[in-house]
């Protein structure tokens, strides 16, 4: 709950430093004082986006900060763990808004987001009044409110999960049938491009092959017959057979020669073994050479028809084969296409199912609790002098979404017979501050640590309907922290904790002062209300029966 507000160089609000207590806190004054500031300071300090002219003429920057207890188990500690902020059992949160409009935040003095504030306000703090268009009066928030009076969160995390689970099955069978639908619109260009490359059957690093021998080819026609006479003349009626007459002839001299001849005839045998090796090279070249005159017109054939092929469908050579592969498997899922859509489309089926269970389940609980709700919520109304009002929650169909299929709206018609309405456009400002007091009782039962804050929501009302309206609030305090902005006495008798918001001219400037007030200026102030500017005794008796209870 709100512990503390510490205001600086807002508005005509210089400094204030107030402490709040668990209970009824009531806030008074004359209209124009500076009640509302206070509210706009608060909500500056938690995020909310409100007016942007907030500093105080004359001043650099305005500055905010509020501290609150956070019990074990606050939601705010989950939002602070998300953020990475530190936690603890207190929470203080400072801002500062700069002449220039700048505007700083810190979360336990951790710089912090904007959103990290409206995050954390949402579990700290209710605004309730007239004009409150973030909570009770905003009917896109009806559903969420009615799913946490009911305790659905289970429910609608199942339903959440089914419909995750159905557009998941959706997009896939989607895919599937348009990818489908693809492959068929080409299944002709498909079977025929398939059956073209079967017929060539390319290989990787074929057409480097072809290239290869078809150059050898068409050269081997020039060079063979040099290649030939060459090895002619290395043969035996030439180069061969008189290196050998050559060595025989020195075979025969080399006995008188008294060993001169020995290394010239070791260099001839090696020049025949060396003649021998070039020899057989040769005749290898020659027989390489040797081809049928058809061949090169069949490997000339079949090159061109690699390079046509991949030039028609614009991949290298080399990818031929590796592209018919993925012409295959496009043509093999188009032949098993029809089966796995049956079974995407069954998953579907199953998923729409599942959903649908899960949503009605949900729509059955709603159904229920809403139920619950207008039978509560009619309860309160008695009290508050509207036993004629009817309150429904309406639960009307609407396109399925994560949250269900239902459509969520708080209505009502304050007389029987009258026709129904939406909350916030029937009733009248009196009678609104009254619906939202009931709403509000019945929606906080068994829930702590929020403060709650109604801004005005007595206006319209006076006398027993006030005191009414002061005592629904005082219970609404019994088991948490309620602060009430009011210009009724009834109300504000019935407070545990009574501030004063008053507004002075000091050398030509303007400010506004909160003081709590002590038993006997209670009486003062709620002989004010009753009476105007002129206190009377009458006044200050009424006041101390108010007061007495």
């Amino acid at each position: 709950m709100l512990r503390g507000l510490d205001i600086s160089d807002m508005l005509i609000i210089d400094r204030l430093e107030l402490g709040f207590q668990p209970g009824l806190n009531v806030l008074t004054g004359e209209t124009g004082a500076g009640k509302s500031i206070l509210l706009d300071s608060l909500g500056f300090v938690l995020g909310w986006r409100g007016r942007a002219d907030l500093v105080r003429q004359g001043a650099e920057q305005g500055e905010v900060t509020a501290w609150f207890d956070l019990p074990p188990g606050h939601p705010a500690h989950r939002v602070l763990e998300e953020a990475g902020l530190p936690g603890g059992d207190e929470l203080i949160l400072r801002r500062i808004n700069t002449s220039d409009g700048r505007k700083t935040s810190w979360v336990n003095d951790r710089r912090c987001s904007g959103e990290v504030l409206r995050a954390l306000s949402d579990t700290l703090v209710e605004l309730h009044g007239q004009h409150d268009d973030r909570g009770l009066l905003n009917p896109r928030g009806h559903r969420a409110i009615l799913d946490d009076f009911a305790g659905n969160a289970a429910a609608l995390a199942r339903t959440r999960s089914a419909w995750a689970a159905l557009s998941a099955a959706r997009k896939a069978a989607e895919r599937a049938a348009r990818e489908r639908a693809e492959i068929a619109a080409e299944e002709e260009f498909l079977r025929h491009a398939v059956t073209e490359l079967d017929k060539l059957d390319p290989q990787e690093g074929e057409e480097a092959a072809l290239d290869t021998r078809r150059r050898l080819m068409q050269s081997a026609e020039k060079i063979r017959a040099d290649v030939v006479n060459a090895y002619e003349i290395m043969g035996q009626n030439g180069a061969e057979r008189a290196l050998g007459d050559a060595l025989r002839w020195l075979d025969g001299a080399a006995a008188r020669a008294e060993g001169a001849l020995e290394a010239p005839m070791a260099a001839l045998n090696r020049a025949m073994v060396e003649l021998d090796e070039a020899m057989s090279g040769v005749a290898d070249a020659i027989d390489g050479m040797s081809f049928n005159p058809l061949e090169l017109e069949e490997t000339e054939e079949r090159l061109f028809a690699i390079r046509a092929l991949a030039r028609k469908h614009d991949v290298a050579p080399d990818d031929l084969a590796g592209f018919a592969e993925t012409l295959r498997a496009k043509l093999d899922a188009l032949d098993a296409g029809e089966a796995a859509q049956a079974d995407l489309e069954k998953a579907v089926r199953d998923a729409e199912a599942a959903y649908a269970a899960a949503a009605e389940a949900l729509s059955a609980a709603r159904a229920t609790a809403a139920r619950k709700l207008d039978k509560a919520v009619t309860a309160e109304l008695a009290p508050l002098k509207m036993e004629r009002a009817v309150f429904e929650t309406r639960i009307e169909p609407e396109d399925p979404g994560p949250e269900g299929h239902d459509a969520v709206s708080f209505t009502v018609a304050t007389n029987p017979g009258a026709p129904a309405g939406p909350l916030g456009k029937i009733a009248s400002g009196g009678e609104l501050s009254r619906f939202l007091l009931a709403l509000k009782v019945c929606l906080t039962q068994g829930q702590s640590g929020l403060t709650l804050i109604f801004d005005e929501i007595d206006r319209g009302v006076g006398g027993a309907t006030a005191d009414a309206v002061g005592r629904r609030l005082s219970a609404l305090a019994a088991d948490g922290q309620v602060l009430v902005v009011t210009h009724s006495p009834q109300v504000a008798a019935l407070g545990a904790h009574h501030w004063r918001v008053a507004k002075a001219v000091n050398k030509g400037m303007t400010t506004s002062t909160v003081v709590p007030l002590s038993p006997p200026e209670r009486v003062d102030e709620v002989a004010r209300m009753l009476s105007g500017d002129q206190v009377t005794d009458a006044a200050r008796a009424a006041a101390e029966a108010l007061l007495a209870g």
